[in-house]
């Protein structure tokens, strides 16, 4: 660095003899310390300043450039989801079990509780309450009721061991057997009608039931 300021001095003086008002081009402390000469390094060190503050209309497109080399989304690539499959009287099928399953869980729950009666055993009264006479034949029972008759005959067993029906014979038909509702028989079935008529207004009516 000495051996540039002596070069730069020397030369300075020379134009200045030579060339009277010449301004030197280089000065001792030009030449000196702090001569530097801004090469390729010092160029290349300023790049990074002016990309790092690019701002953001450029980071949105390279954002743009990474979504689109991410490849289709992993829930569009897996396919419609299995329901979208199902045929619709399977559909209409299940969502009348589910809605026979609610309601019926709910009359079960509510009317054992309050009554000590269940869905079917309510029924059978009921049927017989609407009756005229009060009374039906077995095997039209069991059909109004959607019970076998053997299954019917079991539930009717139950309902006579608490005073609430009986069985008589027919008049014109020995071979026929009726089923009859008592005063307790009818008695019951009116305690426990407002409970069934409740129950069922809050589950067919609620939202979401069909």
């Amino acid at each position: 660095m000495h051996a540039q300021a002596v070069v730069a001095n020397t030369i300075n003086a020379l134009a200045t003899i030579l060339a009277p008002g010449y301004t030197p081009p280089v000065t001792q402390q030009q030449g000196g310390a702090g001569l530097v000469d801004k090469g390729p390094a010092q160029t290349e060190a300023a790049r990074p300043a002016r990309t790092k503050d690019a701002g953001p209309a450029q980071a949105e497109a390279a954002g743009a450039a990474r979504t689109e080399d991410a490849g289709p989304d992993p829930a569009e690539a897996a396919g419609p989801s299995p329901a979208e499959g199902v045929p619709e009287i399977v559909s209409a099928w299940r969502g009348l079990a589910a809605r026979h399953a609610t309601v019926s869980a709910a009359l079960e729950r509510e009317l054992g509780e309050r009554h000590g009666l269940g869905v079917t055993e309510f029924e059978v009264l009921e049927r017989l309450a609407e009756d005229q006479e009060h009374q039906f034949r077995v095997q039209e029972l069991a059909e109004a009721v959607h019970l076998s008759q053997s299954a019917l005959s079991r539930l009717i067993g139950r309902l006579e061991q608490h005073g609430l029906v009986e069985r008589s014979l027919c008049d014109l038909d020995r071979r026929g057997i009726y089923v009859c509702l008592t005063e307790a028989g009818r008695r019951r079935h009116a305690e426990a009608l407002p409970t069934q008529r409740a129950v069922l207004a809050a589950t067919l009516t609620a939202p979401g039931v069909r």
